[in-house]
């Protein structure tokens, strides 16, 4: 039986979206799906650890991705932890006339808040209440995506989830301000990139977990996704390993996914792996890339940010989708014919999603 959700990597699929299978153009950067319509939703991202202990997420949304049988309602989260342990949390949410983007490049504007570049560059500045920064980006490594950067979901293959990691990794410098406090310079290393699809999150992914960062020569990108109950909870497992700037290991039908030490987060209720790893076997080339909870320093329960008649119908249907944020060492381990030839840890930070219903294999 074919699967009822799968990574888009046919000829047809490339051809469908506009794209090249071994060239990444500017444009796809751009703004990609039409947000005025209902449906259609599109943010693009920006996450950076820095050399002070600072450590910053950014995104600029179209609309919620949870609910986007909307039109246009443009938005910009940012989330700022402090090196002294202080972590400060912003949203607001704008008019459709304050928003405009780009299809040739990176060039969104909400208000007077900018995310543009050009897959190498970026600069990114955001003020909101009394917080502001600028930064910016400078890719290290080259932009990547898995196959035509879509999952498809449904036989007819007319709903999809995409996205497009324009910056696996690069180098950031970055100015913050908070309140009436001294201006803060720092630099450190960053990530971007860029999500789009055409049908509620929460109706075509039951759970994830995403991770990116860097040990010793090595940067990566991780996903593990679960589609909801309709797909068959079908997975899909993206896997990207660079080293020194070029990536190596990319094919996600190579890759074993695993997950240990289940506890239940206390905020939120979902199961989570205290450990969860990536094993990508190729002949006797193998790549571990192991993930190692030490904190959870970001717990958000979806009910939470809905009100009124939305949140009665939320709770109405049990509605239990979560959000957490992780931090601890992650291990790059390369074997070669069983044996060790090379392990580095450093410091990461990764995130489960778990809008859809707890699944009791996730517990076990």
């Amino acid at each position: 039986m074919s699967p009822k959700s799968f990574l888009a990597d046919r000829p047809k699929d490339y051809e469908r979206f506009g794209i090249a299978p071994d060239h990444i153009e500017v444009r796809e950067d751009g703004m990609r799906a039409d947000s005025t319509k209902q449906g259609f939703y599109e943010w693009w991202y920006f996450d950076a650890h820095l050399d002070n202990g600072a450590k910053i997420v950014v995104t600029f949304f179209t609309k919620d991705a949870a609910s986007p049988n909307t039109g246009l309602q443009p938005r910009i989260e940012f989330d700022l932890d402090l090196p002294d342990g202080r972590s400060l949390h912003k949203q607001a949410t704008f008019s459709a006339d304050q928003f405009t983007a780009a299809t040739d490049r990176c060039e969104v504007k909400i208000a007077n808040n900018t995310f543009s570049g050009d897959l190498h560059k970026y600069t990114i500045t955001a003020s909101i209440e009394d917080i502001s920064f600028t930064a910016h980006l400078s890719g290290q490594t080259e932009p990547w995506r898995s196959a035509a950067g879509s999952i498809f979901y449904g036989a007819d293959e007319k709903d999809y989830f995409s996205w497009l990691p324009s910056v696996p990794y690069g180098d950031v410098e970055l100015t913050y301000t908070v309140g009436n406090e001294p201006e803060v310079t720092t630099s450190g290393n960053g990530y971007h990139d860029h999500n789009w699809g055409n049908a509620p999150m929460t109706s075509i992914i039951n759970n994830w977990y995403w991770g990116r960062g860097a040990a010793g020569p090595y940067t990566f990108i991780t996903a593990d996704i679960v589609s909801e109950k309709k797909y068959d909870y079908d997975r899909v497992t993206v896997f990207m390993l660079a080293k020194d700037g070029k990536v190596i290991a990319d094919d996600g039908n190579k890759v074993t996914f695993k997950k240990s030490d289940i506890h239940e987060d206390p905020v939120t209720g979902k199961p989570v792996g205290n450990i969860h790893s990536y094993t990508y076997r190729d002949g006797d080339e193998e790549y571990e890339l192991s993930y190692s909870r030490e904190k959870t320093i970001l717990q958000n329960k979806f009910i939470d940010t809905v009100t009124g008649f939305k949140k009665l119908a939320a709770k109405l249907i049990g509605f239990d989708g979560s959000y957490l944020r992780l931090t601890g060492p992650v291990t790059v381990t390369h074997r070669v014919a069983g044996e060790v030839v090379e392990s580095v840890t450093e410091p990461a930070i990764w995130e489960q999603m778990y809008p859809g219903k707890t699944r009791a294999e996730d517990c076990a």
